[in-house]
């Protein structure tokens, strides 16, 4: 981590700063299976984190053993028992594709998934229903532990770079990709770092 903070702070000096004022990265990998973390991932979108939580948690009582039920299981329920959990008709449906797309290999194991690139895994696991780039990103960073992933179509990766920058408007993706190109091979935790000045944005923002 100190490789990192340091490769960044020399990259462009906005980041000496809000290391300093952060300080040391504390990035939470949870190892997952891919199938479950995407799974995981579509429960969670466009959700509160506490409402995300309490679907998955009706979801995996659904099947009883307490263990987060495998894909062969899901398919078998009914649209009714997965939609009484709390997911939605579209969220449903993403759900199974990841189930159909799990077993037959296109969502590889966490093993599997360890000799395939980023991109490769974007590719792959973007051609599922309800998943794209971002959401693969999301699951390469907090469950795979890739360490060079610049999410650049995230709003609060977006949000940072201007603050950090006082830029009137937020990068476009295509020219923050190319600016975090100097990141590598740290991205992640440049994302992470990003994500932290744009919390601080929304806390300045707040009425006292």
């Amino acid at each position: 981590m100190q490789a990192a903070t340091q490769h960044l702070s020399r990259s462009h000096a906005v980041f000496g700063p809000l290391i300093e004022r952060i300080g040391p990265p504390a990035q939470v990998v949870e190892p997952r299976e891919p199938y479950e973390a995407l799974v995981r991932a579509i429960a969670h979108q466009q959700l509160h984190a506490n409402a995300a939580r309490a679907i998955l948690g009706r979801f995996s009582a659904l099947f009883g053993d307490g263990a987060f039920p495998g894909p062969g299981a899901v398919l078998a329920a009914s649209d009714e028992a997965l939609r009484a959990c709390g997911f939605s008709a579209g969220k449903v449906a993403a759900i199974r594709d990841i189930c159909v797309k799990a077993l037959d290999g296109t969502v590889p194991t966490a093993a599997a998934a360890a000799g395939l690139d980023d991109e490769a895994l974007i590719v792959r696991l973007s051609s599922i229903r309800g998943v794209g780039r971002w959401t693969v990103q999301m699951v390469l960073i907090s469950t795979l532990g890739r360490p060079d992933v610049l999410p650049v179509d995230d709003f609060g990766v977006r949000e940072g770079w201007r603050l950090l920058n006082r830029l009137e408007q937020q990068p476009k993706p295509k020219a923050l990709a190319e600016i975090g190109a100097r990141w590598a091979p740290y991205r992640s935790t440049a994302a992470w770092y990003l994500w932290r000045a744009s919390d601080e944005g929304k806390k300045i923002k707040q009425p006292v």
